[in-house]
């Protein structure tokens, strides 16, 4: 039977005393339902389904939505539905199954897609799955010894952000079920709406200044130019991200668009001559492409610089991490396990880790074999895992601390180190960069795996999951998470594309992680190409003043580089969150029940978007979105690819209605699903 507490210890988020110890909601001498049929096949349903959200969303977004606290209210809230109610337990197996998709993506999305993105390289789905499959495993077997130093020395020293919110969501039983009623209509409210404005086309969704006539005449004359995306998917992101990171992206976008757009234009408005990497007279630019040509490389050197100085700034903490991992791997442990720990501290044994590393090793060595050659595997392979040792502990304690991993700087450092020594050794061009951006991939998942995971062993530690059932059940989670997100990034390539006919990035499908890496791989492996340096270097320059007056310096860097339209709705997110943390006047239980209330709703958006965007992305690849879409016909029409003709369907003239009124139709929609976030989040009760 579960144990009748509801709620933690008052000792779970304090230091301990001398001679106090934690007791755990499920003690070490009860024993309930953990690994059962119904947690494992949930738990994988999870993983399947938020696999694709999150690709779909953070290629697009260039966010990572957290899988964790959604999972963990589905399982609270489906686990009534038995006729034995699902076990405290049970719902922390499916939440740390189901989580592999999250972190898996975060690892996939930042370098896999820069793979579909460079001509001469055809990456096969084996590629992404058994790079972020490899690399997940790896990084859940260097951090499980690093475990009890983390959930249980470190008790009450690291706040654990996120584990805290899922934990609370899991003990809460019943709230919990409410909660699960309130993310579920929020997911359909969030997946209708987008899908409605894709691909059903009912409305225009993009909304720019250029769509009434005097915003045209500014943006003629100036450059000027203002875009918002009415999605739900931006404004859930939006809420989330909050008030002052949302502000910080803006005003990197407005920079961009407001600032060295318009004064590109008016300098260039008299040089009728290209200027490379221009390829037309710079008098003849839109604003776009100003932003595509001089505008993005900037924003590319800013997001590089910041990803950098993460790591300079946390070299001490690095050193101490480095020190650490060593210290918990190789030292042997002293002392017999008390009996207490024979359940809630027991984890897999030292031999069994040791033997999996190995097999990893031997598995990435075949593999990295595989795409490059004998000499080419095994220089990666070392590269790879000496990496991923490293950086493991850094990714832990930057999840453990702040909630956020700093996996994209660790990332940018595997890929400059990779290639200098491939070249080095006389790997370069296309072979070179495919094999370079795979171990990348490797590294890239291991590292997001283990912050991730670290989490996960922290809500067992508070809960009283059995650890060694969770680090078993963790691979599988990994297993079926790579294979998806491997199969949601074609199904995105196939269905959009992550570039356009001349090679830029599409403003569909941004990918701004894996673009930044593609620049950057690009231009270390093939030097003759002409880059951008001086760009580069102002965004670097830009990056460090942003250091120097404490800005975030990576949120204004990626404001510079996505998007101005995928911007501009994160700004309307974080201001109901601010406006709803306030709203309970002087009473602060009620405004952070309606602050969490519609966190609750944001995740849904978020989530019933990109699901339903995945969903779209499928039509799109078979063409049934002929039969869907309303204000834009799509009819079969021949086209030439490379010589050949072929037949496609694609899309025709909007009718009038959507040309003359889509926009105002979407401008209502999105005010609409702004004061459904607001009001229904205002309904909650401290």
């Amino acid at each position: 039977m579960e144990s009748s507490k509801k709620s933690l210890p008052p000792n779970a988020y304090t230091v301990l005393k001398d001679g106090e110890k934690y007791s755990p909601i499920v003690p070490a001498s009860e024993k309930i339902p953990e690994i059962t049929t119904r947690s494992v096949i949930f738990g994988i349903i999870m993983a399947i389904i938020f696999s694709f959200a999150c690709a779909y969303s953070g290629l697009k977004a260039g966010q990572v939505f957290e899988a964790a606290i959604p999972i963990a209210i589905l399982a609270v809230g489906f686990s009534g539905i038995f006729a034995r109610k699902s076990t405290i337990l049970e719902n922390v197996i499916i939440q740390s199954i189901g989580a592999a998709s999250g972190v898996v993506v975060a690892g996939a999305i930042f370098t896999i897609p820069a793979l579909f993105m460079i001509k001469g390289v055809e990456p096969k789905l084996y590629h992404t799955f058994l790079a972020s499959l490899f690399g997940g495993w790896l990084g859940v077997l260097f951090l499980i010894p690093l475990r009890k130093y983390f959930c249980v020395e470190q008790h009450g020293h690291l706040p654990f952000p996120e584990a805290t919110a899922t934990t609370e969501i899991l003990v809460s039983g019943e709230a919990g079920g409410k909660q699960a009623k309130v993310l579920i209509t929020s997911m359909l409210v969030g997946g209708i709406f987008d899908f409605l404005v894709e691909p059903v086309n009912l409305w225009n969704a993009s909304l720019k200044t250029t769509l009434w006539e005097f915003g045209k005449v500014i943006h003629d004359k100036t450059k000027l130019v203002f875009k918002l995306q009415a999605q739900a998917l931006f404004l859930g992101l939006g809420y989330i991200i909050g008030l002052k990171y949302a502000a910080i992206i803006v005003a990197g976008s407005l920079m961009a668009w407001w600032v060295m757009v318009p004064l590109l234009g008016y300098i260039t408005q008299f040089v009728n001559f290209p200027v490379l990497p221009a390829t037309k007279a710079l008098s003849e630019l839109s604003a776009q492409e100003i932003f595509s040509n001089f505008v993005r490389p900037i924003g590319i050197g800013a997001i590089a610089a910041a990803g950098i100085i993460s790591i300079i700034k946390n070299l001490k903490t690095i050193g101490r991490s480095f020190s650490l991992g060593f210290k918990e791997i190789f030292q042997k442990k002293e002392g017999a396990r008390t009996e207490e720990e024979e359940r809630t501290q027991s984890d897999l044994k030292m031999k069994l880790i040791v033997l999996g590393i190995l097999m990893v090793f031997v598995l990435a060595l075949v593999f990295f074999s595989a795409v490059a050659g004998v000499k080419v595997g095994v220089i990666g392979t070392i590269i790879a895992f000496v990496i991923s040792f490293l950086f493991t502990t850094v990714a832990a304690l930057a999840i453990a601390t702040v909630g956020t991993n700093p996996v994209s700087g660790m990332t940018l450092v595997t890929l400059i180190l990779t290639s200098i020594i491939l070249v080095q050794i006389g790997v370069s061009g296309t072979s070179g960069i495919m094999i370079a951006l795979v171990i990348g991939g490797f590294v890239c998942t291991a590292l997001s795996v283990a912050g991730g995971f670290i989490t996960d062993l922290k809500i067992g530690y508070w809960i009283g999951a059995t650890p060694k059932n969770q680090q078993k059940w963790k691979f599988l989670g990994i297993l079926v998470s790579s294979f998806f997100v491997g199969l949601a990034i074609l199904i995105i390539d196939k269905a959009f594309g992550f570039t356009l006919p001349d090679g830029s990035p599409n403003p569909a499908v941004p990918a701004p992680q894996a673009n930044v890496m593609k620049s950057i791989i690009v231009t270390l492996m093939d030097p003759s190409q002409n880059i951008p340096w001086m760009l580069y270097g102002v965004g670097i320059f830009i990056t460090i003043i942003n250091e120097m007056l404490k800005v975030p310096a990576l949120a204004f860097a990626l404001g510079m580089y996505l998007p101005m339209e995928l911007n501009t709705p994160l700004l309307v997110g974080g201001l109901l969150a601010y406006l709803l943390s306030k709203s309970g006047k002087n009473d602060a239980k009620l405004s952070e029940a309606r602050f969490q209330r519609g966190m609750l709703i944001s995740s849904g958006l978020i989530a019933g978007a990109s699901l339903f965007g995945v969903f779209g992305a499928i039509f799109r690849t078979f063409d049934w979105h002929r039969f869907l879409s309303v204000g834009i016909p799509v009819a079969e029409k021949e086209i030439t690819i490379e010589g050949i003709a072929r037949k496609v369907f694609a899309e025709g003239e909007p009718l009038a209605y959507y040309t003359d009124y889509g926009h105002i139709i979407g401008l209502l929609a999105f005010i609409a699903l702004s004061l459904y976030l607001y009001y229904d989040a205002k309904r909650a009760e401290p």
